[in-house]
């Protein structure tokens, strides 16, 4: 269950206090799993992220009927879904993450989409930076995505108001989340699965026991899926919906900036 006793503003890594103090652990922590990062996601998921990706990048096709479209992927760790997006539309791409090690593993993998015997794409841009201090004018994406990755911020509101800010008016905005499930049998399960199985693998093969004791008490502490849609809305943005897939385990959510 989500802690009751404060609202939820922001993930709190063990030992995080401040923002500063869960900023500078969750950098520390992708950057020690990076090496590992890939494997782990794909494997712990049963291949489940990928389909979870293509799906998101499916609906949202519309986005894409400008061919022109720019589009932010933040927090984007290894690139999967801005390689995703890159590929099936040949989208202007730039991700964004503060983990450098990441970055580092997301261009070698991008770069391998442009080798000469594939079709050409739009190379992706990767820039280092912090999602709550992005180096961007106002008003630069037609969309900006984040996979897997806003839980992790320091601060959710904040987070989505420089989200706004970057949007161009009518963008789009599109977050795909881990979700606590409901109760009953199949969440029992789930809940079994990721607080007691996925820790241990995840610890043994990344060699940090620390990050993945983190992935589900984060996925616990975090918004359920009706509370991030009505901060969505208390921030300004429009047309706010979500869908659950995978027994609820996941979320997608989406809106507009205002026109």
């Amino acid at each position: 269950m989500a802690e009751a006793s404060a609202p939820v503003k922001g993930t709190r890594p063990e030992g995080a206090v401040t923002e500063a103090d869960a900023s500078k652990k969750v950098r520390e922590m992708f950057t020690e799993i990076a090496p590992r990062y890939d494997l782990l996601n794909h494997l712990l998921s049963l291949e489940l992220d990928r389909l979870w990706r293509t799906r998101a990048a499916k609906l949202l096709r519309p986005v894409f009927l400008n061919r022109e479209t720019q589009v932010l992927d933040l927090c984007c760790g290894t690139g999967d879904l801005a390689i995703a997006l890159n590929r099936r539309y040949r989208a202007h791409v730039t991700g964004v993450d503060f983990a450098h090690s990441m970055l580092v593993r997301a261009r070698k993998k991008s770069a391998r989409l442009h080798s000469p015997d594939l079709v050409q794409l739009r190379p992706i841009k990767y820039i280092e930076a912090d999602a709550l201090r992005l180096p961007f004018a106002d008003g630069t994406f037609d969309l900006v995505t984040s996979a897997f990755g806003f839980r992790n911020l320091a601060n959710y509101e904040a987070g989505l108001r420089e989200i706004h800010r970057v949007l161009k008016p009518g963008g789009t905005i599109a977050i795909l989340e881990f979700a606590e499930p409901p109760a009953g049998r199949l969440g029992a399960l789930y809940r079994w699965y990721f607080c007691n199985v996925l820790p241990k693998i995840g610890g043994l093969i990344s060699g940090d026991k620390a990050a993945y004791k983190y992935l589900p008490k984060s996925v616990a502490r975090f918004f359920r899926p009706p509370e991030l849609a009505a901060l969505m809305s208390a921030v300004g943005l429009r047309s706010v919906d979500y869908r659950v897939w995978t027994f609820g385990t996941v979320a997608l959510h989406t809106a507009l900036r205002s026109k």
